[in-house]
């Protein structure tokens, strides 16, 4: 059965005088949306042991704890589904997600997406917790992918994703072969006004940025590991694009003029999350999470590498 997440503070000296409100706020970092959640809750936020009001002024060593409520995706129905852990505590469960999932159930997407087989996992466990995806990955990109266990964990680091302090970085693979060794694209993204659901570079889009570095050349492909600063839908297959090199297997943005379709050994787009890394909700320490290239990835890379051998 899961128990309630407790969040403790001890006041420091500097917090000395506050009100319990100005260190729930801003010592704790909890958010007034959820301030007011909590409040509604009898006993849920105490004071050495001792509900307390908010307006108390705080004392250097005062111990002051919240204490957040067990939630569940009631809506998501569980389902079983194979998906690797790269890290799980009381507050993230950190995952590599496999290509091909959709994360949320959406409009006539109701099951076989990654939440349905969160959901089931914490369920064989006895655990409930409400599915609550910090960031996502389009449905065929893989890697590494946040999930918050509570609002608190939730809130604590989607400002931290809104204020471009997350460290992203992404295996991708492109045609074309790369001249320079690294770069920066600069250009603003918005829906295409024709295509929906695509995305274009548009002086009236909204400001993105991605760095890139090269990891590996061939004859006319190019492995990159690419750091998007901004976390526009779709960024770095749109930005790809936009100088050139889209992704492979990206049937979405591919430039069929430029690059004409070939047969490739990967059924998707070559874009995989590599890295991830923020502070953590509880330490308030900077944590890392990684996810080792998938077997397809792995695979395409050889056939290029091998390929460019035979033609030269």
């Amino acid at each position: 059965m899961t128990e309630p997440t407790k969040l403790t503070h001890v006041v420091p000296p500097e917090q000395d005088g506050w009100r319990l409100r100005s260190v729930l706020l801003t010592g704790m970092g909890l958010s007034r949306k959820l301030l007011v959640r909590q409040r509604g809750l009898e006993g849920s936020i105490t004071v050495n042991g001792s509900t307390d009001v908010l307006y108390r002024p705080m004392r250097a060593g005062d111990v002051v704890e919240v204490t957040l409520p067990v939630e569940q995706s009631e809506t998501i129905l569980p389902q079983p589904m194979e998906f690797g852990i790269i890290y799980e505590d009381e507050h993230l469960l950190i995952v590599n997600k496999p290509w091909g999932l959709i994360v949320h159930p959406t409009s006539g997407h109701y099951t076989g997406t990654l939440a349905n087989g969160i959901v089931h996992y914490w369920r064989e466990r006895g655990e409930s917790y409400r599915f609550r995806p910090i960031h996502r990955l389009d449905q065929d990109t893989s890697g590494v992918l946040a999930v918050a266990k509570n609002g608190y964990a939730h809130q604590f680091v989607s400002e931290q994703f809104q204020a471009g302090q997350v460290a992203k970085s992404y295996i991708a693979v492109v045609y074309g072969r790369m001249s320079a060794d690294a770069g920066t694209v600069e250009g603003p993204i918005d829906r295409d006004v024709d295509v929906p659901h695509m995305r274009v570079v548009t002086p009236a889009g909204a400001p993105s940025t991605t760095h890139y570095e090269v990891v590996e050349r061939f004859a006319d492909a190019t492995v990159v590991r690419v750091k998007p600063v901004t976390g526009r839908t779709h960024q770095i297959r749109v930005h790809m694009k936009f100088i050139g090199h889209p992704l492979m297997g990206d049937e979405l943005y591919i430039d069929a003029v430029r690059h004409p379709p070939r047969e490739l050994p990967i059924a998707r787009q070559a874009l995989h999350a590599e890295t991830l890394s923020f502070v953590h909700p509880e330490s308030k320490e900077r944590v890392a999470f990684a996810a080792p290239l998938t077997p397809d990835l792995e695979t395409l890379i050889k056939f290029l590498r091998e390929e460019g051998e035979m033609t030269s």
